[in-house]
């Protein structure tokens, strides 16, 4: 028999409602911690933008603040000026312009910028910027510490003068190694179809290149440096800020800075030479020779000394027209010989100093750099004398920068005492610097031209000074080494770093060791205005560059860097919330 067992579940009454009223209760539960959490994520999203654009702000506040500094053509005197104005503000969002679609309840934006001058490193300036960016409640500040950029080798044109205002292309060519950072201001529009540097063949670039040109021409439809681009090992930048070694007032002012500051320190180093009126082309100079006697660095300064100019249009030398507004060039009277004055020891005309009597102390807001030599001559310069620098001549020993409002003609090798590395540079360890500063030109003379002029002439109260290596029966048989070296920053204001005379157009060459090749060695830095002539064909030297890296730190008297670029020092940025 089946048996049926039937089952009744009885709910008491309202239970239902009990469950529904639960489930509702963890639903809003629910809700309401998820609206919470949504808040609090958009709330700190919120934060989090707000913080982002105070940051965004600070650091638009350092660029802006960089970019001022870097149309200056010189810092430290726009420092002092009050027109310039050392701080700003910039306003980031403005809801309130026309045209404006964004959120009115937004946030306005803005940034206070700051710049000073910091201290020294060495001789070298270091200035801060500083700069606090403001969102709503948020603030971020940037300390920034920034150097003046330097590099290894600075042309305002890679170009030569071939007339009063044309210029030619000068090529990097096949085999030749160039060991220093290279940059090269933009010649004509930022955009043209035309490169700026000229390369023939595969030369080893074997450091940083950088242009103020762009890569592609107008509109981007060309890229110039396709072909080439290989050829730069540590690689090529560009739009890069230009070198200011073409603005004649960033020039003047620098060495108005600099001569301000011998001044104020070592006034009997400021020369003004006067030239014998007797001297055919005649252009007054003050000489300088280098060398070590008893382990102290010495400088003999001959004052008054006459350069015997050679004839223009003999030479094929050009040097910028000072006197044009615009940028063109003209032909100058080249180094021939000098004279000094008769009996110059005994009438005080020549003397000789311990380098480290010269030096000078720079000093700014109460801070002091480190001490260097400092000689400013207004008007022209010839560094060498009668012995070879195998002859312990023209040896430096101590720090030592020498600025000429004109000409300074090198004749003879300048090495710098100390250690030295393998490959021929200056030791990280070696405190000896030399730096040399023209608003004129920088170039090793020709020491045959004497013998072109068919020797010396007689001229009362003065008398012939020989200079390099003696190469004959007569005193004004001369010839500079084959290596003729430069172990120096060189800066050209009004024309290219090279050598005299290298293009004649008649008669023979350049004077120079026979039957090898002649080698122009720099160990340092290079800033001209537009490309010098080093060689032409088998007539004067190859090039052979390095960078003298110990420049970059700040060893070198006096501020004379033109680089329209500003970098921070190693470990110089600092940001953090100022409030905090």
């Amino acid at each position: 028999m089946r048996t049926v067992i039937s089952v009744r579940r009885r709910f008491k009454p309202g239970s239902v409602l009990l469950l529904v009223m639960v489930a509702l209760i963890i639903l809003v539960a629910s809700g309401v911690g998820m609206m919470t959490v949504a808040y609090g994520v958009r709330r700190d999203a919120i934060k989090a933008r707000n913080e982002a654009m105070a940051m965004l702000a600070a650091e638009a506040g350092y660029e802006r603040a960089i970019f001022r500094m870097s149309q200056q053509p010189d810092l430290l005197t726009a420092l002092e000026d009050e027109s310039f104005g050392a701080s700003g503000s910039i306003d980031i969002i403005k809801p309130d312009e026309p045209g404006y679609e964004g959120d009115e309840d937004e946030q306005t934006g803005s940034v206070d910028y700051t710049i000073s001058f910091d201290s020294f490193a060495g001789a070298r300036a270091i200035y801060k910027v500083s700069a606090t960016g403001t969102c709503g409640v948020f603030r971020r500040t940037v300390d920034v510490y920034v150097i003046q950029a330097i590099s290894g080798w600075d042309m305002g044109m890679c170009r030569v003068p071939s007339g009063d205002a044309s210029t030619e292309a000068v090529y990097y060519v096949n085999g030749e190694v160039i060991d220093m950072p290279l940059h090269i201001n933009s010649y004509g529009s930022l955009y043209d179809s035309t490169r700026d540097i000229y390369i023939s063949g595969s030369p080893d670039f074997l450091q940083t290149v950088t242009m103020s040109e762009s890569r592609y021409s107008s509109g981007g439809s060309t890229d110039k440096y396709a072909d080439v681009m290989y050829l730069f090992d540590q690689g090529i930048y560009f739009l890069q800020p230009s070198s200011r070694i073409l603005d004649r007032d960033a020039i003047g002012r620098k060495l108005d800075h600099f001569r301000s500051t011998v001044l104020s320190h070592k006034p009997d180093q400021i020369f003004t030479p006067t030239k014998n009126n007797g001297v055919t082309n005649g252009q007054a100079a003050v000489q300088l020779e280098f060398f070590v006697d008893g382990d102290i660095g010495k400088v003999r300064i001959t004052n008054d000394c006459t350069v015997r100019g050679y004839m223009k249009s003999s030479t094929w030398d050009y040097c910028i027209d000072a006197d044009s507004e615009d940028l063109r060039f003209e032909k100058y009277y080249i180094y021939g010989y000098h004279y000094i004055p008769q009996n110059a020891e005994t009438n005080g005309k020549r003397y000789t100093k311990d380098v480290t009597e010269t030096y000078v102390t720079p000093t700014y807001g109460g801070i002091e750099g480190e001490p260097g030599g400092q000689i400013f001559v207004n008007g022209n310069v010839v560094i060498g004398g009668d012995n070879s620098s195998h002859s312990n001549n023209q040896l430096v020993k101590g720090r030592m920068t020498v600025v000429a409002t004109g000409n300074i003609w090198i004749a003879d090798s300048i090495i710098l005492d100390g250690p030295h590395n393998g490959n021929g540079l200056p030791s990280e360890n070696n405190p000896n610097v030399l730096g040399l500063v023209a608003q004129g030109i920088v170039k090793v003379v020709d020491p045959g031209v004497v013998e072109t002029l068919g020797g010396p002439t007689t001229v009362g109260g003065i008398q012939y000074e020989a200079i390099g290596i003696s190469d004959g029966a007569l005193p004004y048989d001369r010839i500079l080494p084959q290596y003729t070296e430069a172990e120096a920053a060189v800066t050209v204001g009004g024309g290219g770093w090279g050598a005299e005379n290298v293009r004649r157009s008649s008669g023979s060459g350049r004077k120079e060791i026979p039957g090898v090749q002649n080698y122009l060695v720099v160990r340092g830095t290079i800033t001209e205005a537009v490309r010098g002539v080093v060689g032409s064909g088998s007539d004067g030297y190859a090039k052979r560059y390095y960078l003298d890296e110990r420049l970059l730190e700040g060893i070198l008297p006096g501020d004379i860097w033109l680089k329209g670029k500003y970098v921070p020092a190693p470990a110089g940025w600092h940001d953090y919330r100022p409030d905090i």
